[in-house]
């Protein structure tokens, strides 16, 4: 099958990624800052040295366009963080060394092009402080679409067991999910109108991350009544990738009328909804652009649903 390697290469490390963030969480270290103010912890850094290790000696040729950067963790003042960061890394890869881990890191400092790869090592990095939803997100992008996308979710419940869920999805092929802890990948579908319990829409828990009075309004002209769930990162693309919800709306904040989205923030989600049956377009029904920039900066908002009220929603957007 196409892409068959970059699967299987894609689930093992982000696993491997989720595991070490699993094994910071358990003893949440202070959030450091990055320039734009947001948190980021030494799991950030970890998860993504150990993807970028594995994807650069898998594919040495497909550059990885990631959210962090180690140039701070280089300097002086950083020194224990780096300590901590390489610690959590060879509890995964027991020789690594800090200037190797630095190095791993850096690799995530590539530029979109023909074919890449994208990545957040921890989306939803709030979340994951408070001890509550956040994703692992590995995406290939080929010719400006998406081919493979991957989301460890170590915080999703899973029925009688313990919580963690992944996610997975290749062009053409379907959408399927298993527990991180193991066992068969099972194919999804999106949520079908007469299931009446899971006709419910997910939002950010940020309210700085969307328009949520809008995004209610949108949500009751498209018939849902059940109030919103509100999930940190793209496990929300999976909550609608498993029919557990049939729409994800995240509309630019009248306080930031000019943000775009990330591309690491929505690859990965996207592929696994669209192969599980579900659209995903921008505010105005326009496919999110995955081909000029780590910014998609000729799409407004995102729109995530089961497919099947697509239309309805983008209709109500324009009242």
């Amino acid at each position: 099958m196409a892409y068959e390697r970059e699967k299987q290469i894609a689930i093992e490390a982000a696993l491997v990624a989720g595991k070490l963030c699993e094994q910071v969480r358990g003893n949440i270290p202070p959030a450091m800052e990055k320039g734009d103010k947001s948190p980021v912890t030494v799991a950030d850094y970890g998860a993504q040295a150990v993807i970028c290790k594995a994807l650069s000696e898998a594919f040495p040729d497909d550059p990885v366009v990631g959210e962090e950067d180690a140039t701070e963790l280089k300097s002086p003042e950083m020194a224990e963080n780096l300590t901590k960061v390489t610690n959590y890394v060879k509890e995964q890869i027991p020789n690594a060394t800090p200037e190797q881990v630095v190095n791993w890191i850096n690799k995530g400092n590539g530029k979109v092009g023909p074919r890449y790869w994208t990545l957040d090592p921890i989306d939803g990095t709030k979340g994951f402080l408070r001890q509550d939803q956040y994703a692992v997100a590995l995406a290939l992008v080929e010719g400006g679409e998406v081919k493979v996308g991957v989301l460890v979710c170590p915080a999703m419940p899973v029925e009688n067991n313990q919580p963690g869920m992944l996610y997975v999805a290749v062009r053409g092929e379907g959408a399927a999910m298993m527990p991180v802890a193991g066992g068969e990948l099972t194919p999804i579908h999106v949520v079908k109108p007469d299931d009446a319990a899971n006709m419910r829409f997910v939002e950010s828990v940020e309210s700085s991350h969307g328009d949520q009075e809008r995004q209610n309004a949108v949500a009751k002209a498209a018939g849902i009544t059940a109030p919103s769930v509100r999930v940190d990162s793209q496990a929300k693309y999976g909550i609608v990738a498993s029919g557990q919800a049939a729409l994800y709306l995240r509309l630019p904040s009248p306080k930031y009328p000019d943000y775009r989205e990330n591309i690491w923030d929505h690859a990965a989600g996207a592929i696994v909804v669209e192969e599980a049956g579900g659209r995903v377009t921008d505010l105005y029904g326009k496919p999110l652009n995955f081909a000029d920039g780590s910014k998609m900066v000729d799409n407004r908002g995102v729109v995530v649903s089961n497919g099947v009220i697509h239309d309805q929603v983008l209709a109500a957007l324009q009242q």
